[in-house]
């Protein structure tokens, strides 16, 4: 038998090291060749490592969360052969391993004495008396006292039983019967009892992988971009119905949330504010305004937050843009989004659907200088014109818009120019659709 290393290999052009996110062996474990051993995450995707060989793991080197170089020894694997084979086939010469010689009888005999003392004490008390104790004879518990019945009104009952107090626990400070007041006395010195949930002992959890990225990426958001948010409230009661009508008579399109509709409109509104769709490299101090609407969307996942981005938004229709969100979430929670669709974005919208809340200030997605989150769609009474110079009040959906920017690029005015423009079309929704 021989021990193979397994170098980290590299993964990528330009890639030095790596995070451990996931180890699906451990030593002991006998690997096929082929067989999926560790996760791990660079700058760009997160890859899964295959061995190279046929054998048993005898260490690991690495925990999760531990960043390896490429080059650096990932695992050893015990494998069948003379002499081991380096993984990166470095020249660095195996180490041959031979089995230990069996140990003597006599160094076995040893051996159990030091580890149990007391055995020869044991067996000479055995020999003695070969025989075993007569077991003592169980004494039969008492049986228990029939409960006195506790006086107590319906009410006070019905609330003992939701708090899941024993009556009979309670003590009555008048004529034998339990009320209120006693029943609230008793809670007092009693914390246990009617709360809200049970304490539960503290959990440490290492942040690595793609926590790790989110936690680094939104530190330096917020670290290095003055943000500022603007929140608006947009009349969507035409937009909804005209979503309605356009999902009836959809065929085999997919079907339409306000989000491909949204996208329409703010790609629709951007050739007038160009400094939104914009990316600044605070490095070379260069605010790149960008002609081509790249729209990151994103979208949470079991391993956290993720940005997949549409390519070329504003050249697609509203059913484009419905298929190809649908498309880019899926590959995003299943962990199959390429690495391209998850950079490259010129402006985010962040959605958290019937979650959304009154108003939000998101962070920006950095290089970017902007982000756009829609949020809940309720209904409010409103009052409305009746044609005849007048008012009446009338049901209407209502969604409030906000924006975060980054102040070193954006003006408050822009900002809210915008928005108010963003505004006025998705309360004319026909116009999002009209060429």
């Amino acid at each position: 038998m021989a021990k193979f290393t397994f170098n980290m290999p590299d993964v990528g052009e330009g890639v030095a090291e790596a995070e451990i996110v996931e180890w699906h062996v451990k030593v002991g474990d006998i690997v096929k060749e082929d067989q999926h051993l560790v996760d791990v995450m660079t700058d760009k995707a997160t890859i899964d490592i295959e061995s190279p060989v046929d054998g048993k793991v005898v260490e690991l080197a690495g925990e999760v969360g531990d960043i390896t170089s490429v080059g650096a020894m990932l695992l050893v694997i015990e494998v069948e052969g003379e002499v081991a084979e380096e993984a990166d086939h470095s020249g660095d010469e195996g180490h041959e391993t031979q089995a230990a010689p069996a140990p003597k009888s006599a160094e076995v005999e040893e051996r159990i004495e030091v580890e149990n003392p007391d055995a020869s004490d044991a067996d000479d008390a055995m020999a003695a008396d070969p025989s075993p104790p007569p077991a003592p004879t169980p004494t039969p518990a008492p049986e228990p006292a029939p409960a006195a019945k506790v006086l107590a009104s319906p009410a006070v009952r019905k609330r003992a039983k939701e708090l899941g107090v024993d009556l009979g626990q309670v003590k009555s400070t008048e004529d034998g019967r339990v009320r209120h007041g006693d029943l609230d006395q008793f809670l007092s010195y009693n914390a246990d009892y009617g709360s809200a949930a049970p304490a539960r002992a503290d959990e440490e959890k290492k942040v690595i992988g793609m926590r790790r990225r989110i936690a680094e990426n939104m530190a330096a958001s917020k670290r290095n971009i003055p943000h500022f948010s603007y929140v608006e409230e947009v009349d969507v009661t035409d937009l909804e119905a005209m979503r309605a009508q356009l999902n009836d008579n959809r065929g085999e399109k997919p079907k339409l949330t306000i989000l491909p509709l949204l996208i329409t409109a703010i790609c629709k509104t951007l050739p007038d504010f160009p400094m939104i769709n914009a990316r600044y490299d605070d490095e070379a101090g260069v605010v790149t305004r960008h002609g081509s609407v790249h729209m990151g969307m994103a979208a949470q996942t079991d391993a956290g937050l993720m940005v997949p981005v549409i390519r070329d938004a504003q050249g697609k229709n509203v059913w484009q843009l419905a298929n190809e969100i649908t498309r880019l979430a899926e590959a995003a929670r299943t962990g199959k989004a390429k690495s391209e669709e998850l950079s490259g974005g010129t402006l985010t919208v962040t959605s958290l659907g019937p979650l959304g809340g009154i108003a939000t200030t998101p962070v920006i997605n950095r290089p970017e200088v902007a982000i756009i989150g829609p949020n809940k769609i309720v209904e409010r009474p409103m009052f409305v014109s009746d044609g005849n110079g007048g008012e009446r009040i009338e049901k209407r959906k209502l969604m409030n818009i906000s924006i975060s920017c980054d102040h070193r690029v954006v003006d408050g005015w822009d900002a809210a120019s915008f928005v108010q423009a963003l505004k006025k079309l998705l309360e004319t929704p026909v116009l999002i659709v009209s060429n």
